[in-house]
């Protein structure tokens, strides 16, 4: 769920000559101010330390209505190095080209992608690799790898956060305060539940997304679902006491997040960027199943979502960012209130891991792999499925007991 708006940019430029921020502005099509970016974070290496102006040959006039002039947040990805399939003839003919199965010309290119989260508009993205990029000067200061690496998993935190958001608002108007003082830890229930009212929220923003267009108001959008979905559940309207706090505790955190920029606490960022040898397993193998199936052609062209060989490596993937999500950045094991929340997303990740092994099995019968690739992907498959049950019955188990 994003703002995608890179139709409608004339221009614009990004600067990270400042570590730690990101600033900027874009014109849009049809509005005479530009729109100022404010961000917490740092762009990928490539444009860490530099000032970028990109402008679009072909801006188009889609003026994106309820897009707000100043952009605080923070920084997702943001890059002019990724690769991308760039073709080589008119959109509207690559249709053509796909029904009489035709390869269609072209050629990788560099895709600008701009990416950031707003508390007005949420998720917002730009990618186009038809944008004329500049650098404009020297660097600043450059990026090592170690941050580079450091910043991939805040922007990571960023999206996990994002949908924590949705998923606090779907919550009670009392949840913030009631978190800040309740002695006993979430149960598994609860942690169901409010996963479920996140999902539904997060369905129904991004339905009407889609259904409003270019006039969808991200803000608007989300109070009114989330009092329509207050009113759904019979709960009470948030008093002008809760209203407060619940600014005020926002302020906070924006604070806080300040300071943790400005002085890193060493113990928190080693936490921070501490990754479960579960979640690293099955990065490494969702790496591992792309690269073979690009080298050995799983996948054709033309191949729908429903492909099994799509299904497989798409159904990996998303089962290692979400046990990712769940696992890394906290100590194991987490502390005993946080227990629910990552039981709950390790259900998730289980959850694909076993449709990754149904796409196994069609895969065998359509004999789309080979016995000696399959083999020990199913093998690998059933490890981590059994390594997340066994996370999952020790938290059942500190949940029991009650105690750290």
């Amino acid at each position: 769920m994003a703002w995608r708006i890179e139709e409608a940019v004339i221009r614009g430029e990004i600067d990270n000559r400042t570590r730690g921020r990101v600033t900027g502005r874009i014109w849009f099509s049809g509005r005479a101010e530009p729109v100022e970016l404010d961000l917490a974070g740092n762009c990928w290496s490539d444009l860490a330390g530099r000032r970028l102006e990109f402008t679009n040959p072909d801006p188009q006039p889609r003026i994106p209505e309820g897009l707000a002039a100043r952009q605080t947040g923070a920084v997702g990805d943001i890059t002019a190095s990724r690769k991308v399939k760039v073709p080589e003839i008119p959109l509207d003919q690559i249709g053509e080209y796909y029904a009489a199965k035709k390869p269609w010309p072209w050629h990788w290119g560099n895709s600008l992608y701009l990416e950031w989260f707003s508390g007005s508009n949420g998720r917002v993205v730009i990618e186009s690799a038809g944008y004329d990029l500049k650098i404009v000067g020297e660097a600043a200061w450059e990026m090592t790898p170690e941050e580079e690496e450091s910043q991939r998993r805040a922007n990571g935190k960023a999206m996990t956060g994002f949908m924590e958001q949705l998923a606090g608002a779907a919550a009670d108007g009392e949840a913030h305060e009631d978190t800040e003082w309740n002695q006993k830890p979430q149960t598994e229930e609860a942690a169901e539940q409010m996963q479920a009212r996140s999902d539904l929220l997060s369905d129904r923003i991004q339905a009407r997304l889609k259904r409003e267009g270019d006039k969808a108001d991200y803000g608007k959008i989300l109070d009114e679902e989330i009092e329509r979905m207050r009113r759904e559940h019979g709960e009470p309207e948030p008093s002008p006491e809760q209203l407060a706090r619940n600014v005020e505790w926002i302020e906070e955190m924006n604070q806080a997040a300040e300071e943790a920029l400005e002085n890193p606490d060493p113990e928190l960022t080693a936490e921070l960027e501490s990754k479960h040898p579960l979640a690293e397993r099955a990065f490494e193998f969702s790496g591992q199943i792309q690269d073979t199936a690009d080298e050995e052609k799983w996948i054709p062209e033309d191949a729908s979502q429903e492909h099994p060989a799509v299904e497989l490596t798409s159904a990996v993937m998303i089962a290692a960012a979400k046990l990712a999500g769940a696992l890394n950045g906290q100590a194991w094991p987490p502390p005993i209130e946080s227990c629910a929340g990552v039981i709950v997303r390790l259900k998730r990740a289980r959850v694909y891991l076993d449709d990754a092994l149904r796409a196994t099995e069609s895969c065998q019968e359509e004999k789309l792999i080979t016995p000696q690739h399959l083999g020990p992907i199913v093998v690998e498959l059933i490890d981590l499925a059994h390594d997340a049950d066994e996370l999952i019955a020790e938290l059942r188990e500190r949940l029991e007991r009650g105690t750290d």
